[in-house]
């Protein structure tokens, strides 16, 4: 059988750089070629970044992606790289559409979603994304037209055959085409986000595929964060029996290489299946002289907490880096969420460009001050203190405030504290709230809310704790100190804006409180199921008002890293202004 050495290239790009992109791109071909593989695959839209969004609607944007893809193919030559196949995702435009002339129920300008093969100095030809997804963060029918043919790549003897990410998650169309062209090799371009578990189904996917594509299947997948999304790599092949020969690991730039024997191409593979047209072109029709295989390797996988601790250190890394900040600041209370949110911003950007700022108030615990000052020690990073009772009083003493207006006035004057520091240094501002208290509305809009990112956002209370002790283990394992102090961990969470306040005065503890927003934010089940659930009447009534009343307040929280199956922005999209009102004391009426 014929031997193919393949490059799977999960790079880091961002979204509109395509000068930047296309130099990564040309530093990858290199990379694979000095390791003597015969093809490389980059991830879908690899040189415009994804999700492009309404920059797919910008006729100039679209004509950048389509000039420069000519351009990559002709300095690939240019410095002796032109022998490798090279499979680059793009932007491109639907052929036949006229510029200016728009149709109804079709994208501006016709817009695809593409994957360009390049060999020899050119642009050969195309692939198109069939299946656009219209569902949780994505919004492609919007930005894209959809493709109606197969590409069937001749390589070596082999014949391959490309689809692009969506196409891969959709039964029958592409995938089953693949079979019929009879293709030895199913080679699929993704910018797949990250998802808790989602390389469990990731995995499932791609071996179940590969035995109705009757091939080997490679997968290639971006990595790296970009706005809420972040892209875990963990590119992977299946052999035509579905067993997995090599994994890629997550969160890590790099090209994974892997030797394959692929059946040898017999006759020229064309019409039509449901729809798709098969489109055959021979690159390479001459067999390789067999060589030495590499042995393939499988990434560890990683545990639970690890990859969730992995999504949101990659996640705000890359906002940083991308958005141009040089270093973050956030508010250290001592308490668990801003422990957290400082560890995970030491080990992104590291502790020298990270500053935490102490702003005691008259009620805030010896503790607490105790504990921010401990973990500061503990990552080295910036340290400040500055009190907030000299600037709140003159507030209180004018204005008269008092109760949960005094408490709000706090946090709103060390949220002016952190935007003063930001504005005069350049920080980027971090919010601290996690999942739990965005639901529920228990935070101060212009006081802790404020920020540029929220690390936590897509993250559960419960969570956070997991992660944090998850952390300090493995940090002992590692024989370094753990960045949090148990202290930090083990006692009961409070804003301290009033005395001896604790979270439980005003809400549910956090793991039931977690388990009913489980189901009615995770699942979108209604008070008639939550309450057949076994969660008292009340309860549930009073939840369910919570996260209702503070929608509007979701909508001005900073971006943070999707972590879930529903975010709150992308995923989860609910009017401001809405009368409907979930009661499950009326529902256990009926």
């Amino acid at each position: 059988m014929p031997q193919l050495r393949v490059a799977l290239a999960q790079i880091d790009v961002t979204v509109g750089d395509i000068d930047g992109n296309t130099d990564k791109i040309v530093a990858w071909t290199r990379n694979a070629v000095e390791q003597g593989a015969h093809a490389v695959a980059f991830p879908e839209l690899a040189l415009t970044g994804y999700p492009v969004e309404d920059l797919a609607l910008r006729a100039s944007f679209v004509d950048a992606s389509q000039a420069r893809i000519k351009s990559l193919a002709r300095r690939l030559a240019d410095e002796g790289l032109g022998d490798i196949v090279v499979i680059c995702g793009y932007l491109d435009r639907a052929g036949g559409t006229a510029m200016g002339i728009d149709r109804l129920g079709r994208p501006k300008g016709s817009p695809t979603n593409s994957a360009a093969v390049i060999h020899q100095g050119n642009v050969i030809t195309s692939a198109v994304k069939h299946h656009l997804p219209n569902y949780g963060v994505f919004d492609e029918f919007r930005h894209f037209v959809p493709g109606n043919t197969l590409q069937v790549v001749r390589v070596h003897g082999v014949d391959v055959a490309l689809v692009i990410c969506e196409d891969l998650w959709q039964d029958g169309g592409p995938v089953a085409a693949t079979r019929e062209a009879g293709a030895g090799l199913l080679l699929v371009v993704n910018s797949s986000p990250y998802e808790a578990n989602k390389d469990d189904v990731r995995g499932d996917l791609v071996r179940r595929r590969a035995r109705e594509a009757g091939c080997a299947l490679a997968y290639v997948n971006l990595v790296g964060g970009q706005d809420e999304l972040v892209f875990d790599g963990d590119s992977l092949v299946a052999d035509a029996d579905g067993t997995i020969i090599a994994r890629a690991p997550q969160f890590e730039q790099g090209s994974m290489i892997v030797d394959l024997e692929l059946p040898a191409a017999s006759g020229t593979p064309s019409g039509t299946h449901q729809g798709i047209e098969i489109v055959h072109t021979v690159l390479q029709s001459d067999e390789l002289p067999p060589y030495e295989a590499m042995t393939p390797s499988i990434a560890p996988r990683l545990s639970d907490e690890a990859e969730m601790y992995g999504a949101i250190v990659t996640g705000l890394r890359d906002y940083v880096q991308k958005n141009g900040f040089k270093s973050v600041l956030l508010g250290l209370s001592g308490g668990i969420d801003s422990s957290l949110v400082a560890a995970i911003a030491c080990d992104a950007i590291g502790p020298e460009h990270v500053i935490g700022i102490s702003n005691p108030s008259v009620y805030s615990s010896d503790h607490s001050k105790d504990d921010a000052a401990e973990l500061a020690a503990r990552t080295g990073l910036n340290y400040r203190v500055i009190p907030i009772q000299p600037m709140v009083q003159p507030f209180l003493d004018t204005l008269g405030l008092t109760g949960l207006a005094e408490e709000n006035l706090q946090a709103r004057v060390r949220a002016v504290i952190w935007m003063g520091l930001s504005n005069s240094d350049g920080h980027l501002v971090l919010a601290c709230g996690n999942k739990s208290e965005l639901s529920v509305g228990y935070s101060t809009i212009y006081g802790d809310a404020v920020g540029g990112y929220a690390p936590l956002k897509d993250l559960p209370k419960t969570l956070v704790w997991r992660l944090a002790k998850w952390r300090n283990e493995d940090a002992k394992a590692r024989g370094q100190q753990p960045p949090i102090p148990e202290n930090s961990i083990a006692k009961p969470p409070s804003a301290e804006l009033r005395p001896g306040q604790q979270d439980t005065d005003s809400l549910p503890p956090y793991d039931l409180l977690d388990d009913i927003l489980d189901d009615y934010v995770e699942q979108d089940r209604g008070s008639a199921e939550l309450v057949a659930a076994g969660f008292d009447t009340e309860l549930v009534t009073r939840v369910i008002q919570l996260v209702d009343r503070a929608e509007y307040k979701r909508r001005q929280y900073p971006p943070g890293p999707k972590l879930t199956h529903k975010a709150f922005g992308r995923d989860r999209r609910v009017p401001i202004t809405n009368a409907w009102r979930e009661d499950a004391r009326k529902a256990a009426e009926h």
